[in-house]
């Protein structure tokens, strides 16, 4: 269905998918589509659109906190260690989405990803080299208008895989592009269009 912008009570325009669930409004105006260059956050990020899978976005927000709590702040270093016992324990967590291959490609992402910090190129670096190093601006009027994957979202899953990651095809792989800001996908009209659309450069890294 082809959606609009839609305008809010708040006085501001938005993208449709949030409705007016206040946390979702939250996530939509500070989070989603602000690029995100951080090494850890982009994993976490990554981890969690793999749960999405099957599920709405909301259902995982609602949860992030348990989530983080849970798998401890999403530390890689922690996650590759997990054992049977600690996957045991997570699929009787109540407060996160108990689906074992889920939890169990979380652990081998982690590995994965440990493996990228360690021998090259590190991760945001490898993420963000296929974007050039900046994100790419969309001007999509309708949420129809917005694809769920893309050659490139192709091109880096199968990046991620060849690395061992799991839960990452092309649509959870632009899901994730989206949230992360390697894409802006607000609707040209929506508020945060614009916002997102100014931080382009990434922040220089601060001199050793």
């Amino acid at each position: 269905m082809s959606r609009a912008p839609r305008l809010h009570p708040d006085g501001k325009i938005r993208c449709p998918w949030p409705g007016e669930d206040p946390l979702y409004v939250a996530y939509h105006d500070t989070e989603w589509g602000v690029p995100e260059y951080d090494d850890r956050a982009l994993y976490e990020k990554l981890i969690l659109d793999g749960f999405q899978a099957g599920l709405s976005w909301i259902t995982i927000l609602r949860k992030r906190d348990n989530f983080r709590k849970a798998f401890d702040d999403f530390q890689p270093e922690k996650i590759a260690r997990y054992t049977d016992k600690k996957v045991h324990a997570l699929m009787n967590d109540a407060g996160i989405v108990r689906n074992r291959s889920k939890i169990e490609g979380t652990i081998l992402s982690a590995k994965s990803y440990l493996d990228i910090m360690e021998k090259g190129p590190g991760f945001s670096k490898l993420l963000w080299d296929f974007m050039g190093g900046k994100p790419k601006v969309n001007n999509f009027k309708t949420t129809a208008s917005v694809p769920a994957s893309t050659p490139l979202s192709v091109q880096i899953s199968k990046e991620l895989s060849s690395r061992g990651f799991k839960f990452v095809g092309p649509t959870i792989v632009y899901a994730f592009m989206q949230a992360t800001g390697m894409v802006n996908d607000h609707l040209v009209d929506c508020h945060c269009h614009a916002t997102c659309s100014k931080l382009q450069r990434k922040p220089r890294l601060k001199a050793k």
